[in-house]
This record gives C-alpha cells, structure tokens and sequence, in this order.
C-alpha cells in the first residue's frame, strides 16, 4: 500500500447457536415442576403434566443461549434435574450443560 490507501478490516458476528432444554428427572415435588414447565414452554397444565412425567424430555429446541439457561434456572428452582445444550449439527453429539 502506497499513498492515500487505505485498508479496512470487518469482523463478522455469527449468530448464536441454537440450544435445546431438557428435564432430565422431575425430582419430588411434581407440580412444581409441572407448573415451571407450564411457565417455560407456554403449554397448558395438562400438557406440561404429560412431558413433566415423559422424562427424559427435550422441552424447548432452537431458542438462544439466554433464553435456555433462563429455563433450566427455573426449572432447577421447582426441584427439576434440568439441562441445557447447543444444538448439533446432524451426526454431532454434545455434551449436557453443567
């Protein structure tokens, strides 16, 4: 570069990453976790009741890091063994969030 050049560097942002919930043990008090599920997925209590009893269940897919920690804190509030991770690529596998 000579002269009036100039050069310019850019940084690219990636998106975050998708990330996945999933109760792990419903643990001993139920309807708590029944009712934090409700409150995490937007489901009806009945339905929060059906997946609350299905674990291992994925509950929330596809939502950003923030929004997967903020879920599994409340769950963990109401007694869940719950778990957040980064969605993988087909053939990938990762491991549960600590």
């Amino acid at each position: 570069m000579s002269g009036g050049e100039s050069t310019e560097h850019y940084t690219l942002v990636c998106d975050d990453p998708a990330h996945e919930v999933v109760l792990v043990d419903c643990g001993p008090r139920e309807m708590e976790v029944i009712r934090a599920v409700r409150e995490v997925t937007g489901l009806s209590l009945w339905h929060s009741r059906l997946l609350a009893r299905r674990v291992p269940v994925t509950l929330l897919e596809g939502v950003s890091a923030h929004r997967a920690r903020s879920a599994v804190a409340v769950l963990r509030r109401a007694g869940a063994g719950a778990e957040w991770r980064q969605e993988s690529e087909p053939g990938e596998r990762n491991a549960p969030s600590p």
